[in-house]
């Protein structure tokens, strides 16, 4: 393939690809019976609660919607209300199940509004709305998202804490006919046993007591039916590799492994990968939130992408994810953008040093070589070896001591991240370790840093994680870092791959004189959330070291899918967590791909 752009596209100032050729429309009807649902949820769960509402002109329409079912209105438009609101997610990403369960809601429905009602007019617009959903049902295909038994906990905590506010409205919507002066905690009280079905301390005159009670009632219902549901129906696990999916991309990266730098990073067993149909290529991915998220290029011979990257838009069809890409190089957004009609947008830069060119000597250099010369003084020796050069005590202890260093909790990492180190398959890893013999006894040794990479082809290594001890002298990294660069050549290799940094381009510009009021605030944003996710504190640290940069991509279907991108993007990531606690993860050590490993490139420096 060749380095320019297809005539299909072409690369815009703003660095996206634009489409010449895009791909079809979505259908509108699942997001338009998404819609319905979501506008009667709302107006059934509103009748349910507000006692003038129900005696408005708004009420008459309310009324022949399925959910208001004659002397229970009250605690049934809740209940239905609430279920359609959960609903509409569902039929507006095409799940099959979602559709059956409309397909039962309807018919249960009109029944209901000709039993007690006598509503000719829900009758037929139930029966409207089912008939809309039988002749489209070739539209609602998807299969279920993977997911697991703990949902059914967030689910119980989130809709009962849900169910607890709506109760609190329900209780203080009468006024009126509240006996006395009840308190906010005789009120949620009140709340409380109402969620169980028994009778709290909160009194009222004439039927509301039994309106309130029923509507109460009918959320604690709700809540527990939800979360038996969800705790007792089957598992559908994520996708992960098997023994069989890494021997296949082994293979491939030996023969095609050099084109990208991220690739040996697809060996992460926490992905799932689809193959071409000739087994040339291949996608690897996780589903996170939804989004079907790959990273890097297609591992693989360039003439197979479009086969594995048509396996992965099948894939994400099937289960109505949205397909994403995350840091794919520009032949790699070529294709993406070509095969697929999404559009690929500039993400940031990835720093390359090219050993040939890389030299401690010169000014620009000078910051560098002062910090590595004083840090040799101050009694530091560094090694730089493959990781099947160590003895296996040493490897122990190496892996010990970075998983002791990562200094938090989660495992930050997915695009540019292994997850594990030491692992018998792996032994082309480059390893580079700080140690200080004259240093006191610490738990290992005189191991003071550790800097990972992977290999990138046969003359490449691409920077995994970098570890050091709190205790040690700032400034290891740039250390560890020479170090391998300087050991480079006689380990046959050409070219270093660093950190990515994120808007790189950006940053860079907005710094210089003559930027523009825009570019100036766009960098004071980043700088400002650089104080979290190590935007800027990237950037310059890879440009201490004086590389080329490469632009990364993110690929995407539509503009309005780049916040839950990104949102599902720091969740891979591990900037953002939405799992147990630990202390409820029973067993969760063992399913890790690697107890030892690590999926944090952070920059440690002081």
């Amino acid at each position: 393939m060749s380095g320019g752009v297809p005539d299909s596209q072409e690369r815009r100032p703003d660095g996206r690809f634009r489409r010449m050729m895009r791909g079809p429309r979505p259908e509108a009807v699942p997001t338009l019976v998404a819609r319905a649902c979501t506008l009667v949820g709302v107006l059934n769960v509103a009748a349910g609660v507000f006692p003038r509402f129900r005696h408005s002109r708004m009420h008459a329409i309310a009324e022949v919607l399925p959910g208001a079912l004659g002397p229970f209105a009250a605690a049934l438009a809740l209940s239905s209300g609430v279920l359609l609101l959960l609903l509409a997610h569902g039929l507006r990403r095409h799940k099959r199940r979602a559709w059956r369960a409309a397909v039962v809601l309807l018919p249960a429905g009109a029944i209901a509004q000709f039993t007690y009602r006598h509503s000719v007019i829900g009758v037929l617009i139930s029966l409207a709305l089912l008939a809309l959903l039988l002749r489209h049902r070739s539209e609602f295909t998807a299969l279920p998202d993977p997911r697991s038994r703990w949902r059914a906990l967030a689910n119980f905590v989130l809709l009962g804490a849900g169910s607890i506010l709506l109760g609190l409205v329900i209780v203080s919507v009468h006024p009126k006919k509240v006996v006395g002066d009840p308190g906010i905690t005789e009120r949620l009280q009140h709340v409380l046993y109402g969620l169980f079905g028994l009778e709290g301390p909160v009194d009222y005159a004439g039927n509301t007591s039994w309106t309130v009670g029923a509507s109460l009632g009918a959320l604690g219902m709700l809540t527990a039916l939800t979360t038996i549901y969800l705790a007792f129906r089957p598992e559908h696990p994520a996708a992960r590799l098997t023994e069989d999916d890494e021997t296949k991309l082994r293979a491939l990266l030996d023969k095609h492994g050099g084109r990208d730098s991220l690739g040996h990073f697809a060996l992460r067993r926490d992905k799932g990968v689809v193959f071409s149909p000739s087994g040339k290529a291949a996608v690897t991915y996780r589903v996170v939130s939804g989004v079907m998220l790959a990273s890097g290029d297609p591992v693989g011979d360039v003439e197979a992408w479009p086969g594995a990257i048509e396996r992965f838009m099948d894939e994400a069809k099937v289960h109505s994810w949205t397909p994403a890409v995350m840091g794919c190089s520009e032949t790699g957004g070529e294709v993406w953008t070509r095969e697929t009609g999404l559009d690929a947008l500039e993400l940031g830069d990835e720093a390359v040093v090219d050993v040939a060119d890389f030299s401690l000597s010169g000014r620009a250099m000078r910051n560098v070589r002062q910090m590595v010369k004083r840090i040799e003084r101050n009694g530091y020796e560094t090694r730089v070896r493959r990781i099947r050069d160590l003895g296996d005590r040493e490897l122990a202890r190496i892996k010990e001591a970075a998983e002791d260093w990562r200094g938090t909790e989660t495992e930050r990492g997915f695009s540019m991240a292994l997850g594990r180190i030491g692992d018998p398959g792996d032994g082309d890893c480059l390893i580079a370790t700080a140690h200080k013999a004259d240093a006191e006894p610490g738990p290992y040794g005189d191991l003071k840093a550790v800097l990972h990479f992977v290999p990138w082809g046969k003359d490449g290594v691409s920077l995994d994680l970098m570890r050091r001890d709190r205790s040690a002298d700032p400034g290891m990294n740039e250390l560890l870092i020479v170090a391998a660069l300087q050991a480079a050549p006689k380990l046959g290799i050409a070219r270093v791959s660093l950190n990515f940094a994120m808007f790189r381009a950006a940053l860079a510009r907005g710094e210089k004189i003559g930027a523009g009021p825009v570019l100036r605030a766009w960098r004071g944003l980043l700088v400002f959330l650089s104080r979290w996710f190590q935007i800027e504190s990237l950037y310059k640290f890879n440009a201490k070291f004086r590389p080329r940069w490469e632009p990364r991509f993110v690929v995407y279907r539509s503009s309005k899918d780049l916040p839950r991108i990104g949102f599902a993007a720091m969740q891979a990531e591990g900037f953002v967590t939405l799992s147990l606690p630990r202390f409820l993860r029973r067993g969760t050590a063992q399913r890790r791909p690697c107890p030892h490993g690590t999926t944090e490139r952070e920059v440690q420096a002081a």
